[in-house]
């Protein structure tokens, strides 16, 4: 795609895997330009290069720091493991680069606060790396749930992430190490969970967090496999409940009952297809007589896109950091305050498990 003249410039520190699909992303984002890769090591760094195609013209840097020193790097797309998130994303905001975090943000609340104060404090754009919620399927699934008519007040929302990590992936990818990813699967995969379950409420906090007794760590202690419930006022009845694992076979299942609908979603986090993503849907359900059938029909809804949910993703953190460059806009407050209720509900998650699966009041 052409280069648009007010393109904003991304460098990306680090190489991992998911670095790849963001740099295709990048490239595919009109108002979006690939300008450098950065890693501990100039020759990692020119192979991941190589092996993307990337063109010429991209700098490649073998330090982090060389390239947050780089002028002309308007915004940082950080995959690093976890644990070194607050020291470089604290130091990428003081150089004035826009964020782009890859989730989980941090390793709880208090090093978050202290990337998102530098943020705000340097007047840059902060957002997580959370695909799905940049999708058109994900905008016409909140016009339903919120139609009073069709689908009426939430009952009962069910979210899960799971992945059947191999021998190789459970013994030495950084997601089962303590040093590096200490959350585990509640981290790198409950982190979707728990965001669908506050996107299903408008980001209104729940009041309780319980985790459920199926937890299943490795042997030094990080999170394998979990579920947990979480529950609201009194006054509003709203159960959901989350599980994410490493253990099992693939899914990315959405599904909510309301008072009037219900819908589910096989595949809310990546689509089955990157040009167009569907749901089921039903409303007024009951029974036949005899029950034997149904009323209605599920309907299965279509929703195309012209780009990839993470291109959408990098054109509209792009679009926020140019109106910042361009009009002197502040920062959109909208990301930063979702990634730190995902952030404030994961670490309640995780302060249940440590407590033996007791329930834990969020904590705001």
């Amino acid at each position: 795609m052409a280069e648009s003249p007010a393109a904003i410039r991304f460098g990306i520190t680090g190489c991992a895997d998911i670095a790849r699909k963001v740099a295709r992303a990048i490239k595919l984002a009109p108002n979006a330009t690939l300008y450098a890769i950065a890693s501990r090591s100039i020759d990692k760094a020119r192979k991941f290069a190589a092996r993307n195609g990337l063109s010429g013209a991209v700098k490649i840097y073998g330090s982090y720091e060389q390239l947050l020193d780089d002028p002309c790097v308007d915004a940082v797309y950080m995959p690093l493991p976890t644990s070194l998130h607050l020291q470089w994303a604290v130091l990428a905001a003081r150089k004035k680069k826009h964020l782009l975090l890859e989730k989980p943000t941090a390793l709880d609340v208090g090093d978050l606060d202290r990337i998102l104060e530098a943020c705000e404090s340097n007047g840059v754009q902060f957002m997580d790396g959370s695909m799905w919620l940049h999708h058109p399927r994900t905008a016409k699934l909140k016009d339903l749930i919120f139609d009073p008519k069709l689908f009426g007040q939430t009952d009962i929302i069910r979210s899960t992430s799971t992945m059947p990590g191999t021998q190789d992936f459970l013994e030495s990818n950084i997601r089962v190490k303590p040093n590096l990813d200490a959350l585990g699967a509640l981290g790198a995969v409950g982190w979707y969970c728990i965001g669908a379950i506050l996107w299903a409420k408008d980001y209104k906090l729940p009041t309780v967090v319980n985790a459920l007794p199926d937890v299943i760590r490795n042997s030094e202690g990080v999170i394998l496999s979990c579920s947990a419930s979480f529950h609201w006022e009194p006054a509003d009845k709203t159960v959901a409940t989350i599980h994410c694992s490493f253990l099992s076979h693939t899914s990315m299942d959405l599904a909510m009952t309301g008072s009037n609908g219900s819908l589910h979603c096989n595949d809310y986090i990546i689509p089955y297809q990157e040009n167009s993503a569907s749901f089921d849907y039903a409303s007024g359900a009951t029974f036949v007589e005899l029950h034997i059938g149904w009323n209605v029909k599920v309907e299965e809804v279509t929703v195309t896109s012209e780009l990839p949910q993470e291109a959408l993703m990098v054109q509209e953190f792009a679009r926020n950091a140019e109106n910042i460059r361009k009009f002197g806009n502040r920062p959109d407050s909208k990301w930063p305050d979702i990634s730190r209720k995902t952030q404030l509900v994961s670490d309640a998650v995780k302060k249940s498990i440590d407590l033996g699966c007791k329930p834990v009041t969020v904590a705001k």
